[in-house]
C-alpha cells in the first residue's frame, strides 16, 4: 500500500477530525483573504464533503446544486 493509499484510508476513517481541520484552514483563509468569503465557503464545503474512503463510505448530504451557474461549452 503506498503513501496516497494509506493517507485516504486514514481519513477516510477521522472524518470528524479532517471536518474541523478544514473549518479552521478556511477560517484562516477568511482572515487573510478578505472579500472571498463565498469562495472560501465553497472551496470548504467542497473539502468536507470529499469522499477519502475510495468509495467505501456512504454518502454524505448531497452538494448544492449549481442552479444558476451557466455551463461554458468545452474549449476547442
Amino acid at each position: 500500500m503506498g503513501f496516497l493509499e494509506k493517507a485516504k484510508e486514514m481519513l477516510g476513517k477521522h472524518d470528524d477530525k479532517v471536518d474541523q481541520a478544514v473549518d479552521k484552514a478556511g477560517e484562516f483563509a477568511k482572515g487573510k483573504f478578505q472579500g472571498h468569503d463565498e469562495h472560501i465557503d465553497k472551496a470548504t464545503q467542497m473539502g468536507k464533503d470529499y469522499d477519502f474512503s475510495g468509495g467505501t463510505a456512504t454518502p454524505r448530504e448531497a452538494a448544492p446544486s449549481a442552479e444558476g451557474t451557466e455551463e461554458r461549452p468545452p474549449a476547442p
